[in-house]
């Protein structure tokens, strides 16, 4: 396996250089395709294009035909109408995979010639996520890109050898782009072609190669859980993990099944990657990236992945120790102030998260009647034990009390949302905007519906118990149940949601509650209607047996 600059993947092509499989794909056709776009580009007068495009090795062939064709490339980071109309005035094209774009398929000329790429003249722009504000254009050069590769070939290529990438993560963003497609082209490695969004995908797909490496987030690996083939997967070289912070407990938990720690980047569009870990507190910076602090202890970065002689000043506060590596405090543009008080809500996240009880936690300022905070929480198995058998009203006491060693009494969370998992978006963040509208918003009333599947008109659908249900409130107060009533109601509203019932409650019939359904449980609900008899019947069972069932009467209303 020999590397190729990122200059030079067109300059010479290697037909026996396998890129993907399903469908297949070689560097000789790579070079074919992309310098076949360069020439319609050029044939077109185009200078700049926006590219979406779910396929890795797609988009591949549009960057490399666009750089050979001196044209600047955009990255969206989605195609909203309102992304569209933001940077519709900044291109002259779109490439995509919508009915009304162009396509590479619509390129079919005859090749421009070899040549390697301008590494000062190629650009490339990426577009932020716009968690901390509107969205922002990052423009790089294919300079900036190519120093990033090589860095990180000489930090893990050994490692990796002739491991397959396989991706969790889009390529729209640098993370993605850098790992799943720019890095492997060069290297020589293979790359899954598409986004791999669940465990069971990755687990799939990594079952076809006899080597493979994971570029994943942390929001799939947090949900990987004891049903996979763990002894099969810990042939694993690398686990990588981006976009957003790993919850100690899940780096924990796969260390205990791969025997590995997953490698954690830090970066961002702006920067590029900044430092990495595996299980411990502490960032490593990668080589040549150079960090100091300002007045205010906020990090700033001087990297070969930035321009020359620029100094990137984050928000990042930071404790830089004497041999180079360092631990992040938190973020100083999440600095609130009730009352005239400065509160850091990261420090408070972190006061909250050294508790056993909680995973991970964000806080945000609850604007009603006197501004407060309050916190969204994601319990730890610990914390999900305690609300089952202590209570709601119990477990955020003791959350409080714990957080009153950290702060003054102003700052302790007034609302509490207790989560399965947080809504990060797809860039892997948790917009502060959204982390309000959520601790605004009344508490739930409706299982979470993870999978629905019909087999000749009956339903089966996979329930998660939301562990801060609304209806777990008073039944009971220190070991709170999902009361029976409300399973009846929710099996009648999920059958007239799926299936054509009559109108008009008309009774119950063998009605049998055996067992209790607590917060947090997953559970199964069947749902069967017999029309002759005017029936719905229904059963909820967990893993292990039936937690209720019975027949629900229904009429149909007379005209």
């Amino acid at each position: 396996m020999t590397w190729i600059t990122l200059e030079q993947l067109l300059l010479k092509a290697q037909p026996e250089r396998a890129l993907t499989a399903e469908p297949a794909l070689n560097h000789a056709q790579l070079c074919e395709q992309a310098l076949s776009l360069a020439a319609g580009l050029q044939a077109q007068g185009v200078r700049r294009i926006a590219v979406h495009l779910e396929d890795a090795a797609e988009l591949a062939i549009a960057l490399l035909g666009a750089w050979r064709a001196g044209v600047s490339v955009l990255l969206p980071a989605d195609l909203q109408p309102q992304t569209r109309q933001r940077w519709s005035t900044e291109v002259d094209l779109w490439l995509t995979d919508q009915a009304d774009d162009a396509h590479l398929a619509d390129y079919q000329h005859s090749p421009l010639s070899a040549a390697a790429l301008d590494l000062d003249r190629c650009q490339l722009s990426l577009c932020t996520s716009g968690s901390s504000g509107e969205p922002k254009r990052i423009d790089k050069t294919l300079r900036q890109l190519a120093n990033e590769v090589e860095a990180l070939e000489q930090l893990w290529g050994a490692d990796l050898g002739q491991a397959c990438i396989i991706g969790s993560v889009g390529t729209q963003h640098i993370y993605g782009l850098l790992f799943r497609v720019l890095w492997p082209l060069c290297a020589g490695r293979t790359f899954v072609r598409k986004q791999l969004a669940f465990p069971e995908d990755l687990q799939r797909a990594s079952r076809e190669h006899p080597a493979f490496a994971w570029v994943a987030s942390p929001a799939l690996l947090k949900r990987m859980g004891d049903n996979l083939d763990w002894p099969a997967l810990s042939a694993v070289r690398r686990v990588f993990s981006s976009g957003g912070a790993l919850p100690a407990e899940a780096a924990r938990s796969l260390f205990e099944r791969l025997q590995q720690w997953p490698t954690e980047i830090l970066g961002s569009s702006e920067t590029g990657g900044i430092a990495w870990r595996q299980g411990q507190d502490l960032w490593q910076p990668f080589a040549d990236v150079m960090l100091s602090q300002d007045s205010d202890g906020a990090l700033l970065i001087a990297s070969p992945y930035l321009p020359a002689g620029h100094i990137e000043h984050t928000a990042d506060a930071a404790r830089i120790a004497p041999d180079g590596r360092f631990e992040l405090l938190g973020r100083l543009d999440r600095i609130v102030k009730l009352e005239e008080k400065r509160i850091s809500l990261p420090m408070l996240e972190q006061a909250l998260m050294a508790h056993d009880w909680v995973a991970e936690a964000r806080l945000g300022v609850v604007q009603e009647n006197r501004a407060s905070l309050g916190a969204l929480l994601v319990l730890s198995q610990q914390g999900l034990h305690a609300l089952r058998n202590q209570g709601r009203r119990t477990l955020t006491q003791e959350l409080r009390q714990h957080l009153s060693q950290h702060c003054e009494a102003l700052a302790l969370p007034r609302r509490w949302r207790l989560l399965r998992q947080l809504p990060l978006n797809a860039q892997g963040k948790l917009p502060q905007a959204d982390v309000e509208a959520l601790l605004l918003a009344p508490r739930p009333k409706a299982p979470d519906v993870l999978e629905q599947v019909e087999t000749d008109g009956e339903w089966s659908l996979q329930l998660a118990i939301p562990p801060d249900l609304a209806y777990f409130s008073g039944h009971f107060p220190q070991a709170p149940v999902l009361p029976g009533v409300v399973q009846v109601d929710w099996a009648l509203s999920l059958g007239q949601q799926l299936m054509d019932l009559p109108t008009t409650f008309a009774g119950m019939e063998v009605l049998k509650f055996q067992q209790l359904v607590r917060p947090g449980d997953e559970i199964q609900l069947h749902l069967r209607f017999d029309p002759v008899r005017s029936k719905l019947y229904f059963t909820f069972r967990n893993d292990t047996a039936t937690c209720s069932s019975g027949r629900i009467v229904l009429e149909a209303v007379c005209g």
